[in-house]
């Protein structure tokens, strides 16, 4: 069974026609297949036609949120409502065609478990491209995972993949960087992209600060978190070094200058002194946060979250005994 996630917020003039079109495609599956409409809070008249289409199309399910919360937050609550095998997440604005969906789904039989749309071609405004072009590339230089478009919100899933990845903030644009942090095999898809048919963008230019702090978190939770020492100790035991280093320069230079002279002259009122003494600092805490991150992840330690079981093939019963 597939299920299409669908948040939304004040699409008015999209919603009909995207039912429309999501239909047709679906049909041709020959899935079955369910619709779950998430309103973010709209204030136009799409709260009225999602409850239009719910009473027309027994295929259709709507999740009407009390206020504005987030994509993020929308598609936490379709993946928990969903019941289909397949999850489907598409944005309401028609920019990415429903006729694609069968395109997006031939990866699953390849073994892939995350298809992300890759909108080539793409037809927004150049204050919209190019900020993504450049998330696009830092995220995949840094985490090491090479698509061409990650915020795209056109994707399918298996249902493993919502199940085991935890969602907040604005996490919705990371999904493939969390996905592959649990193994999942990931790949894209070019697909069509066409312009907004109706409606504005929610997007604005404050979302980038957002994004930013988000991907370091995520890039954190992603590479560091199981090991927060490898991140602080190595930090920490670097910017020692280096404090290290410059108090030796220091002591032997003061040495040299104390065997050369009969007066021995001071390094405690040398800038580079004190630069050096506020590295050691920074390097022992750097050290010791990491001491405290392990700490804490060995008594919060749950084995069960080590790992994700694809599959698991037995014929014997075992009993476990304490």
């Amino acid at each position: 069974m597939i299920s299409v996630v669908i948040p939304l917020l004040n699409e008015a003039g999209n919603l009909k026609l995207l039912h429309q079109k999501l239909t047709d495609s679906l049909q041709a599956t020959d899935y079955p297949y369910e619709l779950i409409f998430v309103n973010d809070g709209s204030t136009d008249e799409s709260p009225a036609i999602l409850n239009d289409l719910f009473e027309q199309d027994p295929l259709v399910r709507v999740i009407h949120f009390q206020q504005n919360f987030g994509k993020t937050a929308a598609l936490v609550a379709g993946f928990r409502h969903s019941r289909g095998e397949i999850i489907i997440t598409m944005d309401a604005d028609l920019q990415d065609d429903p006729a694609e969906i069968p395109a997006m789904l031939a990866p699953l039989n390849q073994g892939y478990d995350l298809v992300a749309a890759w909108r080539s071609d793409r037809h927004d405004p150049v204050d919209k491209t190019l900020p993504s072009k450049i998330f696009n590339w830092v995220v995949s230089r840094a985490s090491g995972l090479h698509l061409h478009d990650f915020n795209c919100g056109f994707k399918v899933y298996r249902r493993i993949v919502t199940e085991q990845i935890p969602l907040y903030s604005d996490f919705h644009r990371f999904v493939p960087m969390l996905a592959a942090g649990k193994g999942f095999n990931i790949t894209e898809v070019q697909v069509q992209h066409h312009p907004r048919h109706s409606g504005v963008s929610k997007y604005g230019a404050g979302r980038a600060v957002r994004g930013f702090l988000d991907f370091v978190n995520v890039l954190f939770l992603t590479k560091y978190l199981k090991h927060p020492l490898r991140l602080f100790g190595s930090s920490g035991l670097l910017i020692f070094g280096l404090g290290f280093l410059i108090e030796l320069y220091l002591t032997v230079l003061w040495l040299l200058r104390a065997i050369a002279a009969s007066e021995i002259p001071p390094i405690g009122t040398r800038p580079l002194f004190t630069v050096g003494v506020l590295a050691m600092i920074l390097g022992i805490q750097l050290f010791s946060t990491g001491l405290l991150g392990e700490m804490l992840r060995y008594f919060t330690f749950k084995p069960d979250q080590e790992y994700v079981i694809k599959q698991l093939l037995s014929r014997d019963k075992v009993k476990l005994t304490s």
